[in-house]
């Protein structure tokens, strides 16, 4: 028999094929590959950003890192383990449900944690995004991250408050597939 840690226990699987769009044999393939790389269970914030970097080798992904671990890293601890982890696959990956994705997306982008998002808090994630994708927009013609911002928050913000409301973005992004694409990073947008 295999050394018991390395299993993923009944009760942790159990969970995972409930509240994910992953299979019995696809949650065992995730979990050998992070025990490989993680193999004390945990992935620190460094080892999340060094994954991280191998997929935008012409840019800076280390601030957009930080929000991305933040809304992964629910119960505040500094490190993410296999549940928390594979949760966050699942909503990001192209089988996640696009409402899951948009409560996913707010949570990375109300920076505070107060229950909305206002234009700074906006501004900072564009910004982080733009240094992910350094070079590779580089000649691209792009709005500044607060152009950016203004143009969203003029289609989202129906009530002219000057933030945004977790209804006001998830309506938002459900009404229009591009900002759905560039808020959740999901190629396809959602579903009509």
């Amino acid at each position: 028999m295999g050394n018991k840690a390395s299993q993923l226990p009944k009760e942790d699987l159990r969970f995972l094929q409930e509240n994910t769009n992953f299979n019995k044999e696809e949650i065992k393939l995730w979990y050998k590959g992070f025990m490989r790389d993680c193999p004390d269970g945990q992935l620190s914030k460094e080892k999340f950003k060094e994954v991280y970097a191998q997929f935008f080798p012409c840019g800076d992904p280390e601030a957009f890192c930080d929000h991305v671990f933040r809304s992964f890293d629910k119960d505040g601890s500094g490190s993410i383990e296999f549940k928390e982890f594979l949760l966050a696959i699942n909503i990001t990956s192209n089988k996640g449900d696009p409402q899951d994705k948009l409560q996913w997306a707010f949570s990375m982008y109300d920076i505070d944690g107060n229950g909305t998002i206002d234009k700074a808090e906006m501004a900072s994630i564009i910004e982080a995004i733009y240094s992910m994708l350094g070079n590779s927009i580089k000649d691209q013609q792009i709005e500044s991250p607060q152009e950016r911002t203004m143009k969203i928050f003029s289609k989202m913000d129906t009530n002219n408050d000057g933030v945004l409301t977790k209804e006001e973005f998830i309506q938002g992004c459900m009404h229009d597939r591009c900002l759905y694409q560039m808020l959740t990073a999901d190629g396809e947008g959602p579903k009509e």
